[in-house]
This record gives C-alpha cells, sequence and structure tokens, in this order.
C-alpha cells in the first residue's frame, strides 16, 4: 500500500526481483518500465500562471523556452519544503507532476496560495491520465517505435515535453526525464489507454517491468531524493543541497527572490544564509545503514540516515544522510550505528553511480 494505491515492488517473473530488475535498467540496449500512475499530474492555466508558480516554486519559470522543464521545490513561508516537482512550459499551459503522497496536500497548498494571489491562474488536476516511465539505455529504442514518424528522439533534450501520440493513442504527452539516473521518458496517457500502451511497450523483448524495490535503489545510486525520507517540511533548500534548483549567485530568482520563504535561507543580496546540517552520501560501512540510522564522531551524535541500501551496481552499501555542516566535506571520516555496533563511514560525492541523461549534440 503507498497514498492509497496498491503499488509493485517487484515483479515476480523469472527476469524479476529488485536486484535483476535494478541491473536491467543500467543494462546497455535495456530499459525498464515503472508504473508511476499515483504521481498528481497537473495543468496550469491563465495568464498569470508564470507570475504565481513564480511564488509558490523557487525555480525560473517564466525563463523556460516551450518544451522547457526542470526540476523545483515547493516551499513553506518558512523556506522548508513541501513538495519537489517536475513542470514543463506547455505553450499554452505549464504541465506539473508532483509526488503521488503529497499530491492532495499540495494540490490544497496551491488552492490557499491562489486565493491570496488573485490574479488569473487555473489549476486541473489531471485524474483522468494514467503515467508510466520508461527508463534505461534502451529507452529510445522503444519509444521511437511509438511516436510518429516526424518525431526525432536525438533532438530532444533531457528535461523537455511535448504533447503527442503514442501507439496511436492521442492525448499523450512525453517527457525526456525520469528518476533512475539513467536516460528515460514519462509518458502520460488517458487512464482507459493507460494498459494498451503499457502492452505495446512491453512487446519490446528488450523492456522488463520493473517495481518500487529497483525505483528506490536506482534514485540513490544517483543521488536523488525521496521525499518524506530525504526532503520534508523540516528541510531547506540549502540543507538538502537543492539551491542548484533556484539558480546561481547572480540568477534572477537569487536576487529578486519572491517566492515563499525566500528571505528564511537567502540574504537580500541573494547570498545563501549560514546552516548547520548538509545532506551528503556515505558510504564505507559493511553492512547496509537504514533510514534512521545515527552517525557519530567518537561519542558525539553529529547526524543521522535519512535512505541507505545495497548498491547492485557497486556491490557494496551506500547511503544518504544528513551531518553537522562542518563535517560535510568529500572525504571525512566519521561513524555510523548499525544493529547496535559501529562501522565507519566515509563522507561520499553523489551521486554514486555516474549519470546518463540526453544531451541533444
Amino acid at each position: 500500500p503507498f497514498a492509497g494505491y496498491t503499488l509493485p515492488v517487484l515483479y515476480e517473473t523469472e527476469e524479476g526481483g529488485v536486484m535483476k530488475e535494478h541491473l536491467h535498467c543500467r543494462s546497455a540496449g535495456k530499459s525498464s518500465l515503472f508504473d508511476v500512475s499515483h504521481m498528481g499530474q497537473l495543468r496550469w492555466r491563465g495568464a498569470d500562471r508564470v507570475a504565481f508558480l513564480e511564488k509558490v516554486l523557487v525555480g525560473d519559470i517564466g525563463g523556460l523556452g516551450e518544451g522547457e522543464g526542470r526540476l523545483s521545490l515547493i516551499t513553506t513561508n518558512e523556506g522548508t519544503i513541501i513538495d519537489d516537482t517536475v513542470l514543463c512550459n506547455a505553450g499554452d499551459s505549464v504541465y506539473m507532476v508532483v509526488n503521488g503522497a503529497c499530491k492532495h496536500k499540495d494540490m490544497a497548498h496551491f488552492e490557499e496560495e491562489m486565493a491570496k494571489f488573485g490574479g488569473d491562474v487555473s489549476m486541473e488536476y489531471c485524474d483522468d491520465l494514467a503515467l508510466v516511465a520508461l527508463q534505461g539505455p534502451g529507452a529510445t529504442a522503444t519509444v521511437a517505435k511509438l511516436v510518429p514518424s516526424s518525431v526525432d528522439l536525438s533532438k530532444v533534450d533531457f528535461m523537455t515535453g511535448f504533447d503527442t501520440t503514442l501507439a496511436g493513442i492521442e492525448g499523450c504527452r512525453l517527457t525526456r526525464c525520469g528518476y533512475t539516473g539513467e536516460d528515460g521518458f514519462e509518458l502520460s496517457v488517458p487512464n482507459d489507454k493507460a494498459e494498451l500502451l503499457a502492452q505495446a511497450i512491453l512487446e519490446d523483448s528488450s523492456v522488463l517491468p520493473t517495481g518500487l524495490g529497483a525505483r528506490d535503489s536506482l534514485r540513490l545510486e544517483a543521488g536523488l531524493c525521496l521525499y518524506g525520507n530525504d526532503i520534508d517540511d523540516t528541510i531547506t533548500p540549502i540543507e538538502a543541497n537543492l539551491t542548484w534548483t533556484i539558480g546561481g549567485p547572480k540568477s534572477r530568482r537569487r536576487t529578486e527572490q519572491g517566492f515563499n520563504g525566500a528571505d528564511k535561507f537567502l540574504t537580500p543580496e541573494g547570498k545563501l544564509k549560514k546552516t548547520t546540517k548538509k545532506r551528503v552520501g556515505l558510504m564505507g560501512f559493511k553492512a547496509p545503514a537504514r533510514e534512521g540510522a545515527e552517525l557519530f564522531l567518537g561519542d558525539e551524535q553529529v547526524g543521522h540516515v535519512t535512505s541507505g541500501t545495497f548498491s547492485p551496481c557497486l556491490k557494496k552499501p551506500i547511503a544518504m544522510g544528513y551531518v553537522s555542516k562542518e563535517l560535510a566535506k568529500e572525504g571525512t571520516e566519521i561513524q555510523v550505528k548499525i544493529r547496535n555496533k559501529i562501522q565507519k563511514a566515509v563522507v561520499t560525492k553523489m551521486p554514486f553511480v555516474p549519470t546518463n541523461y540526453y544531451k541533444a549534440a
């Protein structure tokens, strides 16, 4: 059970199991199909939609060309993170995807903010749409068979998207994005045609249906946050090492600000305020360090693990967590308590496994 849905952890096939599913997604010429229909799909319309979104999100939405997208953060007035979201300039609207466990909370927050905003903006919850993700080195070859012949995927960059037909199905949308660290696509499709699209994708023998278990280990190898574990409404973008979602030191959003909670972690000049803790990668221990494991320097607790697993690609445990800021430098040696035993841990640069996001030549 997850956020009111029943979701697959793994598929019980000969090729299935979390380890096999994970490695398949990273294998040359292969790709993995994930059902992520629990995610919330929204459409924003109205003349003031960009101004509104720049009030509730940290990123530069006005600077997105048609078809361009980006990861952004929804923030509270205290500068903490309500959710992370991927959104795309769809021309006459903005297309947004929010996390399944957060979508109703997010929409209630947006409704409150729209009431205060008062401009020309509307939000549509597209609960008539399903969403599947195809991820891995072979994803492009598979999707190329589904899109119209006029679409050249070699010219479609990572974090771009467009409305299209897929396997002859009208009313679909393709976004080149994903949460595995691999190249791939998220494919939006009308609910009543979702099974048809999935079957068309799985006709390609290089595609393996893949569950939430591998999705979690893949995103952790890629150094990507899971909302509710690694980020939540007690964490700021600085603490989470996600200030890149706002822009660089001289960027418009850092200097103009204007989004909820900006003053809590940015100075009036756009500089980052000091913080006491930072999100880091961790390695060096022999057994997996799971969520909640305590981190120490000598006898002093200096942080905790927020996500941990055994990396199928590296064949060793990896973890993500928060440590005191002065210990956040790569190579810093600390300790982690696993099953009441103290083990060595080393602060490690993320991603743990190199990412393969696609950039058109």
